[in-house]
């Protein structure tokens, strides 16, 4: 052997055992994030597995047994945990059918005494639970494609080396053993744990780090109440020069705080969500809607006319008035008044189509509300 075996396997525990522990204090910062605790789970399980499988001197069939069930379940919990990362959804169910096809072969093997043969089984079956988390990070890979990618090729190399373990032993015709397995295939195996968890769990900790960095970023530049963007994302803090046939639309809802102060805020807050989703169902998925603050509402439409931004100023507004709001308080009846500005030839900002629109919304609201207004400077034009 070119390498010691216990120092080995001395070395897959601690870093197996810090894997965890690191997991597990994510975990305790982010609690949503089941998948952290799921892979905690699964490598504390291999870490039991590891100490059981090195820590007899004397062969015991009974203990291999035993470690080799624990290593299975762990990685079949391993693999729960990461679908959970890549889909979001754990199948816990396959995870446990998947594993449960490795341990059957492999605990008859051992009560018949064929404890290679039993061995071989946990081989393969460690090795295709690792295979299928491999493919759970190649199906997400449009996510961060360098970092999934990556972990995709060290998941499977590591699936390799189990599987290269149990066909060594079935070429040597090893299907009864005396001691543990010592050939070329378990060292590679062995560093491939040690090297795999480890890269693994980085890359998977830095992919996790990006996600939250970017959950923060679009959670500053959402409305909460609505799910639609803030004045901080439509505008940022750079002058931006609209494109030709861009269309603004402003929305002011009418009265609104007649109806805060009659029906109370909550209902008012159901108004608005109602009104954000009339919205949503009324504009093309290129096309932008943002929550300026208060009742105040926008649209950007790319590729317009001012038919086109009229038709869909229209639409919101008449579905809105057919809306009914019931309360304790009584039924709310909500309108909107639209003002509209649309750039033509001459280069305009976003701002200055914004204030054009603005401008429009105040003369529906002085015409009577409940109306929509295009904005005379695109007319004269």
């Amino acid at each position: 052997m070119l390498l010691d075996q216990s120092s080995i396997f001395a070395a897959i525990g601690l870093s197996s055992a810090a894997l965890a522990l690191t997991l597990l204090a994510t975990w305790l910062v982010a609690r949503s994030e089941t998948y952290l605790l799921t892979w905690s789970i699964g490598l504390a399980t291999t870490v039991v597995a590891v100490i059981i499988y090195a820590g007899f001197e004397q062969y015991d069939s009974r203990l291999q047994l035993a470690a080799f069930i624990l290593l299975l379940v762990g990685f079949g919990v391993i693999y729960a945990g990461t679908t959970q990362f890549c889909s979001n959804q754990a199948h816990w169910l396959r995870a446990a059918l998947v594993t449960t096809a490795g341990l059957v072969p492999m605990i008859i093997g051992f009560a018949l005494g064929y404890t290679g043969v039993g061995t071989m089984a946990a081989n393969f079956g460690t090795g295709l639970l690792v295979a299928l988390s491999a493919a759970q990070y190649w199906k997400a890979r449009a996510e961060a494609p360098l970092l999934m990618v990556a972990n995709a090729l060290l998941y499977l190399v590591t699936a390799a080396s189990f599987v290269a373990c149990g066909i060594e032993l079935w070429r040597t015709g090893q299907f009864v053993l005396t001691d543990r397995p010592m050939n070329w295939a378990e060292q590679f195996n062995s560093l491939m744990v040690i090297v795999g968890l480890t890269g693994i769990g980085a890359l998977s900790l830095t992919i996790n780090q990006i996600r939250t960095s970017n959950r923060h970023k679009s959670d500053a530049m959402t409305d909460p109440l609505t799910g639609l963007l803030n004045r901080r994302a439509l505008f940022g803090e750079k002058v931006t020069e609209t494109a030709s046939n861009t269309a603004i639309l402003v929305m002011d809802l009418d009265h609104f705080k007649t109806i805060n102060d009659q029906f109370g805020h909550a209902a008012g807050d159901r108004v608005l969500r109602a009104f954000a989703e009339v919205i949503f169902s009324n504009i093309r998925a290129e096309d932008v809607a943002a929550r300026l603050g208060g009742e105040e509402f926008c649209i950007v439409l790319s590729g317009s006319s001012p038919k086109a931004a009229a038709a869909v100023a229209e639409r919101i507004r008449s579905t809105l008035e057919t809306k009914t709001f019931p309360t304790s308080a009584g039924v709310i009846h909500a309108t909107v008044s639209v003002g509209i500005a649309i750039r033509s030839t001459e280069p305009e900002t976003l701002q200055a189509l914004l204030s054009r629109a603005d401008a429009a919304l105040y003369q529906a609201k002085a015409a009577g509300r409940n109306r929509v207004q295009i904005s005379d400077f695109h007319l004269a034009a």
